[in-house]
């Protein structure tokens, strides 16, 4: 039976999720494995365990355990912040005049701002649990450096943040949280690594992308003794923390008998959407319920939409595994023009494979587009949203207009992964008219396809 649905639905302390829910366990068809750019065969547990922290490796591979234990170091960490409020977006329903109702899960309700700290602190408490003495890693935005920041201070580890060069320029406040937490933070590509400066040589005056980062994180992390390299999206490891968002949201939902028609999220390297419909898509994959899955990404960036489905490199610097995944090459580099994160040139290959089999849909939107509706979306809902999830609420206006021209009442559930206080620079842009769309040529979808790794007897 329906109860009467508050404006915000919190949790109980006791309905908070005691398990992280694998979403693969469930998948017919597996995700392919990472490979060995060397051999081109799976990667073992003791390769990646050169590189990742060795609990995290496990999660990595384990394709077959529906249901892992969050432990209780981790569940009092979360307690902080967590649960999240599930948001009924009543203002911006009457805005749009619209039959739809729609719902938004907010992430954002704590100092990283954003939905990372999520994994974050999960990964900083296995490295931990170690006995390291620090992790490496590299940030887009600057959310998931902040959040890696925060983890570790917490834990008393040391955290080398490796900062894509346009984001450190752009967002030197973001920078300054994570040197709050104690944090270093190289702009990125840098002159520090031996891969740094071959990508300068290559691209000179490049403004970096996630790819080049990555590069310099692990070439660090597997060059200093008691350091691992942590990932902030992408990864298995990282889709199962963050399926925290998920199964927060369909505990809260089945509270009071709701039930979404569909579901929406930003799409970059895929942690926050794979984190959202995480449950939901294992319930579809049971054959227990239908949901329709739309994940949005930059128009500056589409791996979905206009990426291919094949082995590449994670990292722009080719060290890292190969990944299945829709994929624009590693060597592609967003335009600096566009002002959020979702710069990475892959996708999760979880997501991808779901993509792939037709389970989930996905669409490109343009910045200047997004920007509208983030203003939109603030001055009725009060929140100022991170570049990131107003791709998500862009979507989500869309379909609720959609619902207004044909009267369908569908239930519209949606991901607000953080919010845009370091953002304002981008916000300025809009705000003044600088603010422009960039579409990348085929040629150039086709060039950083072209470095994509021939592998015998399997591409």
């Amino acid at each position: 039976m329906s109860r009467e649905i508050p404006y915000k639905i919190y949790l109980e302390e006791n309905e908070m999720p005691k398990q992280w829910y694998n979403v693969r366990a469930d998948m017919k068809k597996k995700p392919e494995p990472l490979l060995n750019p060397a051999t081109g065969k799976p990667m073992t547990a003791e390769e990646l365990g050169v590189v990742f922290c060795d609990e995290l490796v496990q999660q990595e591979l384990d394709d077959t355990t529906p249901y892992i234990d969050i432990p209780q170091e981790i569940r009092d960490f979360y307690k902080m912040y967590r649960p999240s409020p599930l948001v009924r977006a009543y203002c911006l329903e009457k805005k749009l005049d619209t039959p739809a109702k729609i719902y938004y899960k907010f992430e954002g309700n704590n100092t990283s701002g954003s939905h990372k700290l999520n994994s974050a602190i999960a990964q900083a408490y296995y490295a931990k649990k170690q006995g390291l003495k620090g992790v490496t890693t590299e940030t887009g935005a600057g959310q998931w450096g902040t959040a890696l920041s925060m983890a570790c201070a917490y834990l008393d580890l040391d955290c080398k943040v490796f900062m894509v060069k346009v984001s450190y320029e752009q967002k030197p406040f973001r920078r300054e949280v994570m040197r709050t937490y104690g944090a270093s933070v190289t702009p990125s590509p840098s002159t520090t690594t031996e891969v740094g400066r071959r990508i300068l040589e290559a691209h000179p005056g490049t403004t970096g992308s996630l790819g080049c980062a990555i590069s310099e994180a692990v070439e660090v992390a597997t060059g200093s003794e008691g350091y691992r390299y942590v990932l902030g999206s992408v990864l298995n490891q990282v889709m199962l923390h963050q399926s925290v968002i998920g199964l927060e949201s369909k505990t809260a939902m089945d509270k009071y008998g709701i039930k979404p028609d569909m579901i929406i999220g930003c799409a970059g390297g895929g942690s926050n959407l794979g984190g959202l419909i995480a449950p939901f898509m294992g319930e579809m994959l049971r054959g227990e319920a239908e949901y329709k899955f739309i994940a949005v990404e930059p128009a500056s960036c589409p791996s979905f939409t206009r990426g291919k489905y094949l082995y590449d490199y994670c990292d722009t610097g080719m060290i890292c595994p190969l990944a299945k995944m829709y994929t624009l090459g590693s060597g592609f580099i967003p335009s600096a023009s566009h002002a959020g994160g979702l710069r990475f040139h892959g996708m999760s290959s979880t997501l991808s494979e779901l993509y792939d089999q037709g389970l989930m849909e996905a669409r490109a939107v343009e910045q200047t587009d997004v920007f509208a509706a983030a203003e939109e979306f603030a001055r009725v809902e009060g929140i100022l949203p991170a570049p990131e999830s107003s791709h998500a609420i862009k979507v989500a206006m869309d379909e609720a207009i959609k619902c207004k021209e044909t009267g369908e009442e569908k239930t519209i559930l949606f991901g607000l992964t953080g919010t845009g206080y370091f953002d304002m620079t981008a916000y300025q842009k809009f705000n003044d008219g600088e603010m422009s769309d960039y579409i990348p040529t085929d040629e150039e979808i086709a060039a950083g396809l072209a470095g994509v790794p021939k592998i015998p007897g399997i591409q």
